[in-house]
Order: structure tokens, then sequence, then C-alpha cells
């Protein structure tokens, strides 16, 4: 049976030219409600969207024949991604291209801001002629803060050192040699805040970035500061910046994006200030990148409804991996994610992914990729199958991948050895009953299920330590799960699973009573 492909959303004309020459039957159909949508989407395989669109869980349990949801873009907000996931629905995107339009639209906005032009602009439109009103400030010389010298900010980098400003850049996952490369001084968060004429946001919308950019951080800023964000609303709290905006006291802001997209009646409030630059989320709004991202997801669509060759996928369909290799995908996933909060805000040199046992033979490109994806998910927020290798190349991170036939105590494992401040860990893993386990730490060995929220320390072997940690988390009213603890000579590391998080003042208690700094929170949910 022919697969039918629903185009709900505007798409460039080369976008659909794809689909309709694919041969497989293309219906266009924007501004459909959920209801409307909910009454066709049984006939489709496939869906295409922009942002327009809500894919819901009602849409998805209506999609009976869905098999892929095509996003002509980056984020995936208005997709139900684990619910499609748990009904086995593709969700793919289109990670890579906006990244020239966000960068040249945020230098766009830091030159407006700069030189007042949109005020000057609206003032010529009232017949006004207020030069000395509109005198603004040259970029030549100043110091401009990068906060998230990534991909986006990486060629914004590029573009405002013609303009001879000195960079510097936040970016505590870049390694120095790939920020030099830029000319790009890497230094600390607060000295960006500090010292910089001008900033610009590129960092994803974490729980670790939201409100990054707070009352406490305008205060620190120089007065004659200004900041530009065509990253994500949120990291800014939008509150704090129309106070320091009306009460000078940072000189002016560049916004592209907002907490709530149209805004609400509350954020109508920014457009009064007459030094804020607005744009209602134009960043990738240009001609090229919605053909790039049209053309992007068809080609992408096309292949996986025809071949099914997946790519740009944001999961990935379970129907579709090799049987003895599915199980260690998770795992996989959960060991990047346990390295990067192992490593902390530092760079990462190399990851390598060993296999041992029956896993050294099987195709395992996937199960690398899947660790690199743990990783980066709380470095930029999203990753997936197409752009994980990419992205972590120009971090700096080489991604290697040995086997080994043997593997001591279990059929197969995963050993994942990581290089972070010239110091090289291993952490190691298998899947026992189709759950995933962590069997090791560098010389520890041991045995715990690898999932949710959990919590390491390393300490010195003596007696009462379990004791402590069990009866200080239950004081608080923290259930242990489950509790594992290897041995090396006068030294013990403990891992244990428990059944909500442990707040940091928790933390910090048993850190004190144990007497070890090596103890961490973990969530390892993926």
């Amino acid at each position: 049976m022919t697969s039918k492909i629903l185009v709900s959303d505007p798409l460039s004309e080369e976008g659909l030219e794809i689909l309709r020459q694919s041969g497989f039957p293309v219906d266009v159909k924007p501004g459909l409600s959920e209801d409307e949508l909910c009454a066709i989407i049984g006939d489709y395989d496939c869906l295409i969207i922009r942002s327009g669109t809500k894919v819901t869980q009602k849409v998805i349990d209506a999609g009976k024949n869905l098999r892929v949801i095509g996003r002509a873009g980056v984020g995936v907000d208005n997709v139900d991604v684990p619910y499609a996931t748990d009904n086995g629905i593709l969700v793919m995107n289109t990670p890579s291209a906006n990244i020239l339009s966000a960068a040249e639209h945020s230098c766009a906005m830091l030159l407006a801001l700069a030189r007042n032009i949109p005020f000057a602009h609206e003032s010529m439109h009232k017949g006004e002629w207020k030069r000395s009103k509109y005198t603004g400030v040259e970029l030549n010389g100043k110091i401009l803060g990068i906060i998230g010298v990534g991909r986006v900010g990486g060629e914004v980098a590029k573009r405002m050192k013609a303009f001879n400003m000195t960079l510097i850049g936040y970016d505590p996952f870049l390694p120095k040699e790939v920020a030099d490369s830029l000319g790009v001084r890497l230094t600390t968060l607060e000295e960006v805040i500090t010292t910089a004429d001008f900033m610009t946001i590129h960092t994803p919308l974490l729980p670790e970035t939201r409100n990054m950019i707070s009352m406490e951080q305008f205060k620190m800023m120089k007065p004659n500061a200004r900041i530009a964000n065509v990253a994500r609303g949120g990291i800014v709290n939008e509150d704090d910046l129309y106070t320091a905006l009306k009460e000078k006291v940072i000189a002016g802001a560049a916004f592209d994006v907002w907490c709530n997209e149209p805004l609400s009646d509350d954020e109508k409030k920014l457009m009064e200030l007459d030094n804020l630059v607005t744009t209602p989320h134009l960043g990738a709004s240009t001609v090229e990148a919605q053909e790039r991202v049209a053309v992007e997801i068809a080609e992408h669509a096309v292949m996986y409804l025809r071949d099914g060759v997946i790519s740009n996928a944001i999961n990935a369909p379970r129907g579709q991996l090799d049987a003895e290799t599915e199980p260690y995908l998770p795992l996989a996933d959960r060991m990047g994610s346990l390295v990067q909060q192992m490593v902390g805000n530092h760079p990462l040199d190399k990851i390598e992914a060993i296999y041992c046992g029956k896993l050294a033979g099987k195709q395992t490109k996937l199960i690398t990729i899947s660790t690199v994806i743990g990783y980066l998910r709380r470095v930029i927020g999203t990753a997936n199958m197409i752009n994980a290798l990419p992205v972590a190349k120009a971090k700096g991170i080489e991604i290697a991948e040995t086997s080994n036939d043997t593997a001591k105590d279990y059929a197969s494992v995963l050993e994942i050895r990581f290089t972070s401040q010239g110091r090289t860990r291993s952490i190691r893993g298998t899947v026992i009953g189709g759950l995933p386990r962590l069997v090791g730490v560098d010389s520890f060995s041991f045995d715990i299920p690898m999932s949710g929220d959990m919590m390491y320390l390393s300490y010195k072997d003596e007696p009462g330590v379990i004791g402590i940690v069990g009866n200080t988390l239950g004081e608080a009213g923290i259930n242990v799960a489950q509790m594992s603890v290897g041995r090396d000579g006068d030294r013990a590391l403990m891992f244990l699973t428990v059944d909500q998080s442990i707040p940091e003042g928790i933390v910090e208690e048993i850190s004190k009573a144990v007497g070890t700094e090596d103890i961490k929170f973990l969530d390892l949910v993926e």
C-alpha cells in the first residue's frame, strides 16, 4: 500500500516538489484545528509540520497509520515526542539548516541596538528629524561576550571579529583549542557579565539555563552594556529585563525570542520600552533557511518512507533496530548522561566506547552515537542520530570505538572510557533482563540498576558510612530503592537509587558527615 503524506503547515515550494516527485500521494492542508487534523490523520503515514501544528496525544492516537512526523525546523516543542516514541513513530527535525540565519540575525540585532536603527526609523516615519537623540556607539574596540560558543555562537564570533571587537566567551563544554581557533578567549560567566560591552546568548533552554540572566546579573553589568538574545525565551528573566531597561540598569537589549509566542498580555509591557529592539522570532526566517528546512525534511522523510533509512531522528523506532543491540541503546544513553554529570562543567576531550564479549562482533555505531547523545543532552539540550557526532566534533571531542572478545563476569559489557582535564576514567554497564545496569566505575565493581534518580559517593572504607547515608536520607523522607558498594583497597564507591530527587542541601550534609567531596546526585532519565 502506498504511503500518504500530509503537509499541515506552509512549506516552501522546493520542499513540496521533492515530496511530489517521490511518487507518494501528497496533500497540503495548512491551518487545520486539532479536531480537523484528528479527523483526517488516520489516512496518512507521514505528517510534515512547522511550528503551527500541535502534534498532541490526541492527534497521535488518531494517526493509526502514522509512521513519521517531520518537523521543518529545529524545535520540537509542538510535538509530544515521548508519546510518539511509545507509539513507534519516528520524529525528525532539521538540526543544522538554521545556523547561518540565526547567526546573521544575531549580528543584525547587535548592530541595530548599537546604532538605534529601529527607533530612528520609527521617528523618521513620523516625520521627525532627531539626529542627536539617536546617537549610537561603535562596535570597534568593544568587548563582545558570547554566552554559548557553539555552532551559532561560533558563526557570530567569526562575523563580529571583523568589527575589531575583543571576543570573550563562556562555554564550559568547549575546549580551549576550539575557542582559540575562533578568536574567542574562554572565561567565566561572571567575567563575561561584568566586563562585556555587548553580550549575545546562544545556549539551549535547560533547567540549568532558565533565568540564567536575572536581576542579580543585570546589576553586575556595565551601565552601558547591551544584550541580545536570539536563542530561546526564558534564558533571560523577562520581568527583570523590563526593570533593568526601565530603570537604565543597562543601556539596551535586543530580543528575538520570548517565553510566550505570541506575547502574553503581561509581556506586552516590554514593547513600551525605548531601549529594547524586538523581532517576532525571526532568527530562522530567511528565504534560504526556509528552503533548506523544507528541502531537508522532505528528503529525509522520503528516504525513510521509501527505503527505511533513519536520519535527522529525534527518537529511534524500536522495530528498526537489531534485536540483540537494541537493549544497549538506553544503556548507552544513560552512560553518556553519567559521563557528563561526572565531568560536570569541564570540557570533554575523548569518549571511547569499548564493546566486550558478544557485543564485539555486532554493528555498534548506533550504540556509540547513543552514548554521545546522552552526554550532549545536558550540554546543548537536544541531540539526535544525525547531529550528535558533528556537534561533538565541533566541541573538540574525539569519538572512538574498540572491541574486546572477552567480558569479565558478563556475556556482554559496554565500557565507556572518557578523558577530561588530562584524566581518563571508565564506567561499565550491561543489560540484564532487558534492563540497563551499571557494573563498574574505574577500579570498582558492583551491580545496580541504571535509571532515574541516583547518587554516588567515594569514601574511605570504614564502618558506619552506609548507616550515615541511609539515616540522613531517611530523615529527609527519601526512600533508598537499591544500594551497591564496590571496594578497592581502603577506598569504597557507593551507588544507590532513590525514589525522588535529593536536594543539594542533603547531598552536602552527607558529604560533611562522611568526609568526602566526591559525591553527586545523578538524574539518569532519558
